[in-house]
Protein backbone atom coordinates (compact mmCIF):
# COMPACT_ATOMS: atom_id res chain seq x y z
CA UNK A 1 0.00 0.00 0.00
CA UNK A 2 1.24 3.03 -0.89
CA UNK A 3 0.17 4.77 3.03
CA UNK A 4 2.27 3.17 5.91
CA UNK A 5 2.24 3.76 9.47
CA UNK A 6 5.73 4.77 10.07
CA UNK A 7 5.11 5.50 14.03
CA UNK A 8 2.45 4.35 17.04
CA UNK A 9 1.77 4.98 20.29
CA UNK A 10 -1.25 5.07 22.47
CA UNK A 11 -3.03 7.89 24.00
CA UNK A 12 -6.53 8.75 25.40
CA UNK A 13 -7.57 10.85 22.37
CA UNK A 14 -9.86 14.19 22.83
CA UNK A 15 -11.28 16.55 20.50
CA UNK A 16 -12.76 20.48 21.51
CA UNK A 17 -16.49 21.06 22.42
CA UNK A 18 -17.75 22.41 19.68
CA UNK A 19 -20.32 24.67 21.23
CA UNK A 20 -18.36 25.86 23.64
CA UNK A 21 -14.94 25.69 22.63
CA UNK A 22 -13.26 25.63 25.66
CA UNK A 23 -14.15 22.39 27.29
CA UNK A 24 -12.67 18.54 26.24
CA UNK A 25 -15.11 16.08 24.76
CA UNK A 26 -13.55 12.38 25.34
CA UNK A 27 -14.00 10.62 21.90
CA UNK A 28 -12.28 7.09 23.60
CA UNK A 29 -13.57 5.38 26.28
CA UNK A 30 -10.27 4.29 26.67
CA UNK A 31 -6.30 4.26 25.52
CA UNK A 32 -5.98 3.80 21.44
CA UNK A 33 -3.35 3.62 19.39
CA UNK A 34 -2.47 6.66 17.89
CA UNK A 35 0.01 5.93 14.14
CA UNK A 36 1.43 8.52 11.67
CA UNK A 37 1.09 8.13 8.60
CA UNK A 38 2.89 8.95 4.70
CA UNK A 39 2.06 8.30 1.57
CA UNK A 40 4.95 8.33 -0.67
CA UNK A 41 2.97 8.84 -3.85
CA UNK A 42 1.95 11.89 -2.51
CA UNK A 43 4.06 13.24 0.47
CA UNK A 44 1.31 13.15 2.53
CA UNK A 45 1.66 12.70 6.39
CA UNK A 46 -1.49 12.30 8.49
CA UNK A 47 -2.29 11.19 11.82
CA UNK A 48 -4.82 8.59 11.95
CA UNK A 49 -6.41 6.62 14.92
CA UNK A 50 -9.35 4.20 15.03
CA UNK A 51 -11.93 2.93 17.96
CA UNK A 52 -13.03 -0.50 16.99
CA UNK A 53 -14.12 0.38 13.08
CA UNK A 54 -14.70 4.49 13.63
CA UNK A 55 -11.54 6.62 12.91
CA UNK A 56 -11.91 9.37 15.33
CA UNK A 57 -8.68 10.95 14.46
CA UNK A 58 -7.72 11.67 10.60
CA UNK A 59 -5.55 14.45 10.39
CA UNK A 60 -3.28 15.64 7.48
CA UNK A 61 -0.05 17.16 8.77
CA UNK A 62 0.71 20.85 7.57
CA UNK A 63 3.65 23.04 7.85
CA UNK A 64 1.27 25.59 9.47
CA UNK A 65 0.45 23.57 12.25
CA UNK A 66 1.86 23.29 15.63
CA UNK A 67 1.72 20.80 18.43
CA UNK A 68 1.66 22.24 21.94
CA UNK A 69 2.37 20.72 24.73
CA UNK A 70 -0.39 21.89 27.86
CA UNK A 71 0.61 19.67 30.59
CA UNK A 72 3.07 17.07 31.26
CA UNK A 73 1.14 14.53 29.84
CA UNK A 74 -1.47 16.20 27.44
CA UNK A 75 -0.83 17.71 24.17
CA UNK A 76 -3.00 19.61 21.32
CA UNK A 77 -3.13 20.86 17.89
CA UNK A 78 -5.80 22.69 15.69
CA UNK A 79 -6.84 21.47 12.31
CA UNK A 80 -8.93 24.65 10.80
CA UNK A 81 -10.77 23.04 7.97
CA UNK A 82 -11.97 20.02 9.87
CA UNK A 83 -12.87 23.03 12.34
CA UNK A 84 -11.24 21.24 15.63
CA UNK A 85 -9.14 20.93 17.80
CA UNK A 86 -7.59 17.61 18.68
CA UNK A 87 -5.90 16.45 22.45
CA UNK A 88 -3.66 13.76 22.96
CA UNK A 89 -3.43 12.10 27.11
CA UNK A 90 -0.42 10.33 27.28
CA UNK A 91 0.39 7.53 30.49
CA UNK A 92 3.36 9.27 30.77
CA UNK A 93 6.09 12.87 29.63
CA UNK A 94 8.21 10.71 27.44
CA UNK A 95 5.60 9.18 25.57
CA UNK A 96 4.35 12.83 24.66
CA UNK A 97 7.97 14.12 23.90
CA UNK A 98 8.19 11.65 21.81
CA UNK A 99 5.08 12.53 19.65
CA UNK A 100 5.50 15.71 19.96
CA UNK A 101 9.03 15.22 18.04
CA UNK A 102 7.53 13.15 15.12
CA UNK A 103 4.93 15.75 14.68
CA UNK A 104 7.75 18.81 14.63
CA UNK A 105 9.90 15.87 12.17
CA UNK A 106 6.87 15.12 9.84
CA UNK A 107 5.63 18.72 9.76
CA UNK A 108 9.27 19.24 8.74
CA UNK A 109 9.28 16.85 6.10
CA UNK A 110 5.97 17.93 4.88
CA UNK A 111 7.57 21.98 4.54
CA UNK A 112 9.88 20.17 2.41
CA UNK A 113 7.54 18.29 0.07
CA UNK A 114 5.42 21.45 -0.43
CA UNK A 115 8.11 23.76 -1.36
CA UNK A 116 9.71 20.63 -3.96
CA UNK A 117 6.01 20.54 -5.36
CA UNK A 118 4.18 24.23 -5.82
CA UNK A 119 2.76 22.66 -9.13
CA UNK A 120 1.23 19.93 -7.50
CA UNK A 121 -0.13 21.61 -3.88
CA UNK A 122 -3.77 21.88 -5.20
CA UNK A 123 -3.51 17.74 -5.52
CA UNK A 124 -1.62 17.26 -2.32
CA UNK A 125 -3.33 19.24 -0.16
CA UNK A 126 -6.51 16.94 -0.61
CA UNK A 127 -6.26 13.20 0.51
CA UNK A 128 -7.49 11.41 -2.39
CA UNK A 129 -10.06 8.68 -2.19
CA UNK A 130 -8.46 4.77 -0.90
CA UNK A 131 -10.00 1.85 -2.35
CA UNK A 132 -13.11 -0.12 -0.94
CA UNK A 133 -11.19 -3.09 -0.28
CA UNK A 134 -8.13 -1.67 1.94
CA UNK A 135 -6.63 -3.15 4.77
CA UNK A 136 -7.48 -1.80 8.01
CA UNK A 137 -3.58 -0.52 7.53
CA UNK A 138 -5.17 2.20 5.34
CA UNK A 139 -7.92 4.17 7.00
CA UNK A 140 -8.59 7.09 5.13
CA UNK A 141 -11.25 9.06 3.93
CA UNK A 142 -11.76 11.69 1.42
CA UNK A 143 -13.60 14.06 4.04
CA UNK A 144 -10.67 14.79 6.10
CA UNK A 145 -8.72 17.84 5.65
CA UNK A 146 -6.74 19.47 7.78
CA UNK A 147 -4.87 23.08 8.01
CA UNK A 148 -3.40 26.26 10.39
CA UNK A 149 -3.74 26.50 14.00
CA UNK A 150 -3.33 29.92 13.66
CA UNK A 151 -7.37 30.59 13.84
CA UNK A 152 -8.03 28.83 16.55
CA UNK A 153 -7.32 29.89 20.42
CA UNK A 154 -5.91 27.04 22.12
CA UNK A 155 -7.96 25.85 25.40
CA UNK A 156 -6.23 25.28 28.28
CA UNK A 157 -6.49 21.75 29.94
CA UNK A 158 -4.92 20.73 33.66
CA UNK A 159 -2.11 18.34 34.33
CA UNK A 160 -4.12 15.51 34.07
CA UNK A 161 -5.90 14.12 30.53
CA UNK A 162 -9.24 14.28 31.51
CA UNK A 163 -10.21 17.77 32.42
CA UNK A 164 -13.75 18.08 34.26
CA UNK A 165 -15.93 20.68 34.58
CA UNK A 166 -17.13 20.66 38.42
CA UNK A 167 -20.91 21.27 39.01
CA UNK A 168 -21.80 24.49 40.48
CA UNK A 169 -23.75 23.92 43.97
CA UNK A 170 -27.24 25.76 45.08
CA UNK A 171 -28.36 27.14 48.25
CA UNK A 172 -32.25 26.92 47.56
CA UNK A 173 -33.54 26.94 51.39
CA UNK A 174 -31.10 30.24 51.20
CA UNK A 175 -32.18 31.72 48.66
CA UNK A 176 -36.01 30.44 49.56
CA UNK A 177 -35.49 32.22 53.13
CA UNK A 178 -34.16 35.29 51.57
CA UNK A 179 -37.00 35.70 49.45
CA UNK A 180 -39.58 35.73 52.21
CA UNK A 181 -37.00 38.16 54.29
CA UNK A 182 -37.38 40.86 51.36
CA UNK A 183 -41.33 40.36 51.15
CA UNK A 184 -41.67 40.88 54.93
CA UNK A 185 -38.83 43.82 54.90
CA UNK A 186 -40.71 45.41 51.45
CA UNK A 187 -44.77 44.70 53.79
CA UNK A 188 -42.92 46.25 56.65
CA UNK A 189 -41.49 49.75 54.74
CA UNK A 190 -44.95 49.81 53.37
CA UNK A 191 -46.47 49.45 56.68
CA UNK A 192 -43.91 52.17 58.54
CA UNK A 193 -44.55 54.58 55.61
CA UNK A 194 -48.85 54.29 56.23
CA UNK A 195 -47.95 54.53 60.02
CA UNK A 196 -45.65 58.06 59.07
CA UNK A 197 -48.64 59.54 57.07
CA UNK A 198 -51.32 58.98 60.01
CA UNK A 199 -49.25 59.87 62.17
CA UNK A 200 -48.92 63.65 60.56
CA UNK A 201 -52.64 62.79 59.76
CA UNK A 202 -53.38 61.80 63.43
CA UNK A 203 -50.66 65.31 65.34
CA UNK A 204 -52.68 67.93 62.74
CA UNK A 205 -56.00 66.49 63.58
CA UNK A 206 -55.41 66.73 67.41
CA UNK A 207 -54.10 70.24 66.50
CA UNK A 208 -57.67 70.96 64.63
CA UNK A 209 -59.50 69.40 67.90
CA UNK A 210 -57.92 71.40 70.45
CA UNK A 211 -59.05 74.60 67.82
CA UNK A 212 -62.19 73.15 68.05
CA UNK A 213 -62.43 73.18 71.05
CA UNK A 214 -61.55 76.34 71.81
CA UNK A 215 -64.23 77.86 69.37
CA UNK A 216 -66.89 75.66 71.10
CA UNK A 217 -65.72 77.53 74.80
CA UNK A 218 -65.60 80.60 73.01
CA UNK A 219 -69.45 79.82 71.29
CA UNK A 220 -71.04 78.26 74.66
CA UNK A 221 -69.71 81.79 76.81
CA UNK A 222 -71.28 83.33 74.22
CA UNK A 223 -74.70 81.46 74.20
CA UNK A 224 -74.57 81.39 78.16
CA UNK A 225 -74.00 85.97 77.76
CA UNK A 226 -76.70 86.04 75.12
CA UNK A 227 -78.82 83.59 77.60
CA UNK A 228 -78.23 86.35 80.18
CA UNK A 229 -78.99 88.74 78.02
CA UNK A 230 -82.48 87.49 77.20
CA UNK A 231 -83.13 87.03 81.11
CA UNK A 232 -82.17 90.79 81.24
CA UNK A 233 -84.58 91.89 78.29
CA UNK A 234 -87.39 89.91 79.51
CA UNK A 235 -87.18 91.77 82.90
CA UNK A 236 -88.01 94.63 80.71
CA UNK A 237 -91.21 94.63 80.17
CA UNK A 238 -91.44 97.78 77.85
CA UNK A 239 -89.53 96.07 75.36
CA UNK A 240 -90.88 92.93 75.18
CA UNK A 241 -91.76 92.44 71.76
CA UNK A 242 -88.34 93.58 70.98
CA UNK A 243 -86.93 91.28 73.34
CA UNK A 244 -88.67 88.66 72.30
CA UNK A 245 -88.08 88.93 68.83
CA UNK A 246 -83.85 89.24 69.86
CA UNK A 247 -84.56 85.97 71.56
CA UNK A 248 -86.16 84.37 68.69
CA UNK A 249 -83.02 85.26 66.94
CA UNK A 250 -81.15 84.25 69.59
CA UNK A 251 -82.43 80.73 69.70
CA UNK A 252 -81.74 80.45 65.81
CA UNK A 253 -77.98 81.13 67.00
CA UNK A 254 -77.75 78.92 69.44
CA UNK A 255 -79.63 76.40 67.47
CA UNK A 256 -77.02 76.83 64.49
CA UNK A 257 -74.10 76.89 67.18
CA UNK A 258 -75.45 73.48 68.83
CA UNK A 259 -75.63 72.05 64.73
CA UNK A 260 -71.97 73.55 64.18
CA UNK A 261 -71.26 71.27 67.62
CA UNK A 262 -72.65 68.04 66.68
CA UNK A 263 -70.70 68.21 63.62
CA UNK A 264 -67.39 68.86 65.09
CA UNK A 265 -68.07 66.29 67.60
CA UNK A 266 -68.91 63.89 64.74
CA UNK A 267 -65.71 65.27 63.32
CA UNK A 268 -63.93 64.23 66.52
CA UNK A 269 -65.28 60.85 66.48
CA UNK A 270 -63.82 60.24 62.99
CA UNK A 271 -60.52 61.22 63.85
CA UNK A 272 -61.00 58.59 67.25
CA UNK A 273 -61.55 56.07 64.56
CA UNK A 274 -58.65 56.73 62.42
CA UNK A 275 -56.39 56.96 66.09
CA UNK A 276 -57.99 53.37 66.59
CA UNK A 277 -56.81 52.23 62.92
CA UNK A 278 -53.68 53.49 63.42
CA UNK A 279 -53.34 51.58 66.71
CA UNK A 280 -54.03 48.82 65.28
CA UNK A 281 -51.50 49.27 62.15
CA UNK A 282 -49.01 49.71 64.76
CA UNK A 283 -49.91 46.61 66.06
CA UNK A 284 -49.72 44.72 62.80
CA UNK A 285 -46.43 46.37 62.38
CA UNK A 286 -44.92 45.06 65.55
CA UNK A 287 -46.29 41.75 64.47
CA UNK A 288 -44.25 42.07 61.61
CA UNK A 289 -41.30 42.93 62.89
CA UNK A 290 -41.54 39.94 65.51
CA UNK A 291 -42.43 37.61 62.24
CA UNK A 292 -39.38 39.32 60.86
CA UNK A 293 -37.18 38.39 63.48
CA UNK A 294 -38.24 34.52 63.53
CA UNK A 295 -37.31 34.90 60.10
CA UNK A 296 -33.88 36.12 59.95
CA UNK A 297 -32.94 33.34 62.89
CA UNK A 298 -34.31 31.04 60.59
CA UNK A 299 -31.99 32.30 57.98
CA UNK A 300 -29.43 31.89 60.60
CA UNK A 301 -30.44 28.31 61.40
CA UNK A 302 -30.07 27.39 57.31
CA UNK A 303 -27.29 29.45 56.60
CA UNK A 304 -26.02 26.79 59.36
CA UNK A 305 -27.38 24.12 57.64
CA UNK A 306 -26.02 24.91 54.89
CA UNK A 307 -22.31 25.71 55.89
CA UNK A 308 -22.86 22.23 57.22
CA UNK A 309 -24.03 20.88 54.21
CA UNK A 310 -20.94 22.68 52.72
CA UNK A 311 -18.44 20.89 54.62
CA UNK A 312 -20.11 17.45 53.72
CA UNK A 313 -19.90 18.16 50.38
CA UNK A 314 -16.80 19.38 50.27
CA UNK A 315 -15.16 15.92 52.27
CA UNK A 316 -17.17 14.12 49.94
CA UNK A 317 -15.86 15.92 46.78
CA UNK A 318 -12.01 15.42 48.34
CA UNK A 319 -12.68 11.52 48.96
CA UNK A 320 -13.91 11.38 45.03
CA UNK A 321 -10.98 13.09 43.96
CA UNK A 322 -8.61 10.62 45.57
CA UNK A 323 -10.46 8.13 45.03
CA UNK A 324 -9.76 9.45 41.30
CA UNK A 325 -6.47 9.97 41.44
CA UNK A 326 -5.89 6.01 42.30
CA UNK A 327 -8.02 5.15 39.56
CA UNK A 328 -6.05 7.66 36.84
CA UNK A 329 -2.76 5.83 38.84
CA UNK A 330 -4.36 2.44 38.07
CA UNK A 331 -4.89 3.20 34.91
CA UNK A 332 -1.62 4.90 33.79
CA UNK A 333 0.08 1.32 34.93
CA UNK A 334 -2.58 -0.17 32.55
CA UNK A 335 -1.67 2.06 29.92
CA UNK A 336 2.15 1.32 30.32
CA UNK A 337 1.38 -2.19 30.05
CA UNK A 338 -0.71 -2.27 27.25
CA UNK A 339 1.68 -0.39 25.15
CA UNK A 340 4.60 -2.80 26.47
CA UNK A 341 1.98 -5.63 25.16
CA UNK A 342 1.76 -3.41 21.76
CA UNK A 343 5.35 -2.72 21.45
CA UNK A 344 6.22 -6.53 22.47
CA UNK A 345 3.30 -7.44 19.51
CA UNK A 346 5.04 -4.68 17.04
CA UNK A 347 8.10 -6.61 17.13
CA UNK A 348 6.38 -10.25 17.15
CA UNK A 349 5.17 -8.97 13.92
CA UNK A 350 8.22 -7.53 12.37
CA UNK A 351 10.21 -10.92 13.37
CA UNK A 352 7.22 -12.87 11.53
CA UNK A 353 7.35 -10.54 8.20
CA UNK A 354 11.43 -10.75 8.29
CA UNK A 355 11.18 -14.19 8.30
Amino acid sequence: FREQPIFSTRAHVFQIDPNTKKNWVPTSKHAVTVSYFYDSTRNVYRIISLDGSKAIINSTITPNMTFTKTSQKFGQWADSRANTVYGLGFSSEHHLSKFAEKFQEFKEAARIAKEKSHEKMELTSTPSQESAGGDIQSPLTPESINGTDDERAMPEVTQNSEPRAEPTQNALPFTHSSTISKHWEAELATLKGNNAKLTAALLESTANVKQWKQQLAAYQEEAERLHKRVTELECVSSQANAVHTHKTELNQTIQELETTLKKKEEEIEGLKQEIENARELQAQRDSLTQKLQEVEIRNKDLEGQLSDLEQRLEKSQNEQEAFRNNLKTLLEILDGKIFELTELRDNLAKLIECS
